[in-house]
């Protein structure tokens, strides 16, 4: 709640401060208001032309603005009116700067004019900006509910260029590329090995290959080519290639999920393990903390309740892949409390007590809830719910495909989501994209194969480093 001071009740040496870090979406907000998109402020560009992404700096401009928050915010408050200010530009601000702004009243003149002296210093007290304002203080009495303010939600996926960067530390990840005989499937593979992910083997029928390669203007050179014309002979190639030690994984090109999986799973020559395999949907949704796995959105049609513990461990897995140290899995169905006549709701309570008991193992399991309390926190309070992963859930496991299904497109066509897929539980990870995703998606997938990798031969996460500021929220 904001509260104004008046002029009457203002002196001469009355100050006031506030204190802000510099996060990326502060950077991205005010590009948009502003339009102001010199790229040395906008994070992620190679602004300097060396070939590296470059550390942004923040407007001086922000910086300015920060001042007009104390002015408009604490003193005077709402309902000051600038008239002038002026300033003098000292240092940069980088990303991670937690900023003091400090106003300073110096003089008291009539009609309600006050000048303040106005000053920004970093932690180690450099000073980044001074000047003098002058404004117009309120007239009467002025309070704001700041929870009125709409909120805004930048879309961008900083999760995904996180951990893509993160990965492209590691040495390639050599890759069975089965069919890559579309333009988004070799696109995909050809732009991850491009970026250090991947060393592709591609499988699939030469001619189609490099009739793709030649419409699209990629060269082929790099790379190995198994001839093989029909695509669930290349995937049987592809599975072999592991068990020769060939390769370390298996990415999905232009073919059927079917085709790929049935040599992955059968009994003689596959790549099973002692656990059910198992999709996980990792989905970049602006505006969360952490990336959301959804899980089984492409391969277990209608779970039965051992199948969904696999596919519940499966996914935890995933989650420490990726530096969730514990990962918070909310077990959904249509509501929070066990009903016998919605077996899913059974389930999730069966399920969230073996992971008490240690039969599920690396995360915190809760369930039976409903989207919103597993998601929102205010949701999961105003239901009661007393729980470490109401609210906050990393993992969240759907009751069949269908709803996963569901779920994933939503948040990708109403929440502005980016996703990538990965196929766990075998005894290599296998990036199972869509035919439609495009190489983003796919490039992505291998940033997480890397990972996911990299985590079952070392049975640890790779050290990628946190995100900088928030998860996707401003303003």
């Amino acid at each position: 709640m904001a509260r104004n001071r008046l002029y009457d009740e203002i002196s001469v040496g009355d100050s006031a401060s506030t204190s802000r870090i510099l996060t990326a979406n502060d950077l991205y907000v005010f590009a948009h208001a502003s339009g102001n998109v010199n790229p040395m402020h906008i994070p992620g560009i190679d602004w300097t032309g060396d070939g590296k992404k470059d550390d942004p700096v923040a407007p001086s401009m922000w910086v300015g603005a920060l001042i007009s928050a104390v002015l408009g915010n604490v003193l005077p408050g709402p309902g000051t009116v600038y008239r002038s200010q002026t300033f003098r530009f000292l240092d940069r601000v980088h990303l991670g700067n937690r900023l003091t702004v400090t106003v300073t009243v110096t003089a008291k003149k009539p009609e309600r004019i006050l000048e303040l002296e106005t000053k920004v210093t970093r932690e180690d007290g450099t000073v980044i900006a001074d000047g003098m304002a002058v404004v117009t203080a309120p007239d009467h009495p002025i309070t704001f509910d700041t929870r009125h303010l709409p909120g805004i939600l930048v879309e961008s996926h900083q999760h995904f260029d996180r951990l893509t960067e993160c990965a492209s530390a590691l040495d390639p990840l050599p890759t069975a590329v089965v069919a890559p005989d579309d333009p988004n499937s070799l696109g995909g593979a050809v732009l991850a090995a491009r970026q250090g992910l991947i060393t592709p083997v591609l499988i699939g029928a030469r001619a189609r290959i490099e009739g793709v390669a030649d419409k699209a203007g990629i060269d082929l050179s790099p790379y190995e080519i198994i001839d093989i014309d029909l695509p669930a002979e290349a995937a049987a190639r592809a599975v072999a290639l592991v068990h020769e030690g060939r390769v370390r994984a298996v990415m999905k090109g232009h073919l059927h999920t079917d085709d790929l999986l049935h040599h992955v799973v059968k009994r003689d020559g596959g790549l099973r393990t002692g656990r059910r395999i198992s999709h996980c949907f990792v989905m970049d949704v602006p505006g969360r903390p952490t990336p959301v796995i959804i899980s089984d959105a492409a391969i277990n049609i209608t779970p039965d309740l051992t199948t969904k513990v696999d596919i519940v461990q499966n996914a935890i897995d995933v989650g420490h892949a990726l530096g969730i140290e514990t990962p918070k899995v909310g077990i959904l169905s249509a509501l929070e409390t066990v009903n016998p006549a919605i077996p899913s709701t059974i389930d999730a309570a069966v399920l969230s007590k073996m992971a008490e008991r240690g039969q599920i193992k690396g995360g915190i399991v809760d369930g039976p809830l409903a989207m919103d309390n597993a998601i929102d926190v205010q949701a999961a309070l105003t239901k009661g719910i007393t729980s470490l992963v109401a609210g906050h859930a990393e993992i969240l496991i759907v009751p069949n495909l269908e709803a996963g299904n569901m779920l994933a497109k939503e948040l990708t066509f109403v929440a502005h989501a980016e996703a990538a897929g990965l196929v766990v539980g075998a005894k290599v990870p296998i990036m199972l994209t869509s035919r439609a995703d495009d190489d983003r998606a796919r490039l992505c997938s291998c940033a997480l194969a890397l990972l996911y990798e990299y985590w079952q031969r070392t049975g640890s996460a790779y050290p990628c480093p946190p995100l900088e500021g928030n998860g996707g929220e401003a303003g």
